[in-house]
């Protein structure tokens, strides 16, 4: 955002200002400030909205952490986009509301968040599997990466791909070039490799 000294100055109002005004009223008076890029009139904005928006987000997210940081891509985009907004097509919550949840959505269609998912932590998922804590290692993972080191260079690479790395088949033949008849093929002989020695 780049706002002048001058625009700091011109209207300094405070949410205390506002607060006697009606919700319609206020929010007019807040788009108004805000198209004029008042950065007051953003400071008003994040106090009235920012739990609403947040809550919208992680709702769809899941997590507070992403969450927080797609609040502020949302207050970027409301910024930004300010002067699109329609009175007359809405209520200021409402276009609010929707910037948040298509911020949201567009995060959970991402690859970063399909992989993520995917890639669950290690506590959580073998937490979950066996009920014992992941801090004391068990007999079933100790030597892992050693045995499928043993494998065939182009089995260990799908393997390491798949297992370590978190991708699919699919993935692996789309990035790595490998059609993906022989990716399975790989998998299936490394894992009747990895079988050998169990």
């Amino acid at each position: 955002m780049n706002f002048s000294a001058n625009s700091l100055k011109m209207n300094q109002l405070t949410k205390q200002d506002l607060m006697p005004i009606g919700t319609q009223d206020r929010d007019t008076t807040l788009v108004s400030m805000l198209q004029s890029g008042e950065e007051s009139a953003f400071a008003l904005l994040y106090d009235n909205y920012a739990a609403l928006l947040f809550g919208t987000v992680v709702r769809i997210v899941g997590d507070r952490r992403e969450a927080e940081n797609l609040l502020q891509d949302c207050f970027v985009k409301i910024w930004q986009n300010i002067g699109r907004y329609d009175p007359s097509k809405g209520r200021l919550a409402t276009w609010l509301i929707n910037i948040a949840r298509n911020t949201a959505i567009d995060f959970t269609r991402s690859k970063y968040f399909s992989q993520k998912k995917k890639n669950q932590s290690l506590e959580n998922l073998v937490g979950a599997e066996t009920g014992r804590s992941v801090t004391q290692p068990t007999p079933e993972t100790l030597g892992l990466r050693q045995l499928v080191d043993k494998l065939t260079p182009t089995c260990r690479e799908v393997i390491e791909w798949m297992y370590f790395d978190g991708y699919t088949q699919q993935e692996i033949a789309d990035n790595f070039g490998i059609p993906l008849g022989t990716v399975k093929s790989r998998t299936r002989l490394a894992i009747k490799e990895l079988r050998t020695y169990f």
